[in-house]
């Protein structure tokens, strides 16, 4: 199918009920209003995500696969439909946080009738429905990393600087930051690409050879004290680092530093986390960046961002559910505990514009818009974060974002030609 090639394989009822399970664990925290509020265009409030990944679920299994079922509510597909065009109008992107009504009560509602209708009707969906369970599961747990950056966004902005998730066990010493070192990654031809075995999006496909010069990866992402000598070696106010959007963009919006640092009282820099305030750990990944900056960062260094082939090739060969990855709620930050691995911690930034590979071709209908529409002034990120729920991502996972957007758990790992 169009939005994800699928081989259901394991546990697929147990799967999809521990997923829906987390997003519901992630949202408890949440007040009605912390839930309702959106914080800027680019996020969307917690309710609307509780809801959203539940109309995908009630549109395309339940209504399409369940004869004689009825929706829930009519209004819901109004409001909580994201883009596809195949399934009509629906509320503005930038005015999601005006849904006071219904309130958050109501989505819990909507969700637990939606998940009943799935459990006894559970032996009686077709193959296809269930191919969309697959791809409901991996659905939610995008929204999961989702609703977790939006609420980290949305409480950076209030004064009183609430932490989503008290860390108790907060490290009394910080682990140090171990060199950087370069990793020479294969070259020649390789496959790039899903193989076909489980799932995967259509858009981590066809299958394709891709042709690699010679060049080397850095063995970790950079980290925040390297991030620190760029700030302090004037790498903000340095044109000759940047791209000419990427200085457009700096000095627009006044960019000194990634998102979420400032400095304190004393002058020393920290940074907001859903933990809230804390001192920069400066062996811990860099966060929060932009592509802008990425690229800036790396042309300073003498260095450059690596294309997904390379980063693909070389993230083959490791354990996709390697690293620091989200398993429960908690104090989501990145760390340097697992600072070489390949996957998590940050999503890393590629020079790759994020376009169709060879012979791609979107599903017809509804599902067919999933990631074919967005393959336009975009670039590709891969490995994955701290928010993003392990066992979700893989080597030819293609995460993707605009140059200026930094919202999201973004990072970077250098790479060079040899």
């Amino acid at each position: 199918m169009g939005a994800g090639r699928i081989a259901v394989t394991g546990d697929l009822k147990g799967r999809f009920f521990a997923a829906r399970q987390l997003t519901a664990d992630l949202a408890a925290p949440l007040s009605d209003a912390d839930a309702t509020v959106q914080s800027m265009p680019d996020a969307s409030p917690t309710k609307w995500h509780l809801a959203h990944v539940t109309w995908f679920l009630e549109s395309f299994i339940l209504r399409d696969h369940v004869p004689g079922y009825r929706p829930f509510d009519d209004s819901f597909g109004y409001l909580f439909n994201s883009y596809y065009e195949a399934e009509g109008q629906r509320h503005a992107r930038d005015a999601r946080g005006l849904i006071t009504r219904p309130a958050l009560a109501r989505i819990l509602e909507y969700r637990a009738h939606v998940e009943g209708v799935i459990a006894t009707q559970w032996d009686l969906l077709p193959q296809a429905a269930l191919d969309l369970i697959e791809l409901g599961i991996q659905h939610e747990q995008q929204h999961q990393e989702l609703l977790l950056t939006d609420i980290l966004h949305l409480f950076a902005q209030n004064p009183m600087q609430p932490a989503y998730w008290a860390d108790t066990d907060i490290p009394e010493v910080a682990l140090a930051a171990t060199d950087m070192h370069w990793v020479d990654g294969p070259h020649g031809i390789h496959p790039m690409g899903h193989s076909g075995t489980g799932f995967a999006f259509d858009c981590e496909g066809p299958r394709h050879e891709a042709l690699l010069q010679p060049f080397a990866l850095t063995d970790r992402p950079v980290n925040n004290g390297e991030w620190m000598q760029f700030m302090a070696d004037g790498g903000y106010g340095e044109p000759r680092h940047w791209l000419s959007d990427g200085w457009a963009w700096v000095q627009r919006e006044n960019t000194i530093a990634p998102l979420y640092w400032r400095k304190d009282k004393d002058g020393q820099w920290g940074s907001f986390g859903l933990d809230g305030w804390r001192e920069i750990d400066l062996a811990a990944p860099v966060t929060h960046i932009s592509l802008y900056e990425a690229d800036a960062y790396a042309g300073w260094a003498g260095a450059r961002l690596p294309t997904e082939a390379e980063w693909e090739v070389v993230a083959a060969r490791r354990d996709p559910r390697e690293g620091n990855q989200l398993d429960a709620p908690g104090a989501v930050r990145p760390d340097a505990t697992a600072a070489h691995a390949m996957f998590g911690n940050v999503w890393q930034w590629t020079g790759s514009a994020y376009r169709p590979y060879p012979r791609f071709r979107a599903a017809e209908g509804a599902v067919g818009e999933y990631n074919g529409k967005f393959m336009s002034g975009q670039f590709v990120l891969r490995g994955g974060s701290c928010a993003t729920p392990r066992g979700h991502v893989r080597a030819s996972y293609r995460n993707f974002f605009y140059p200026h957007q930094r919202w999201q758990f973004t990072g970077l790992r250098l790479a060079k030609d040899v």
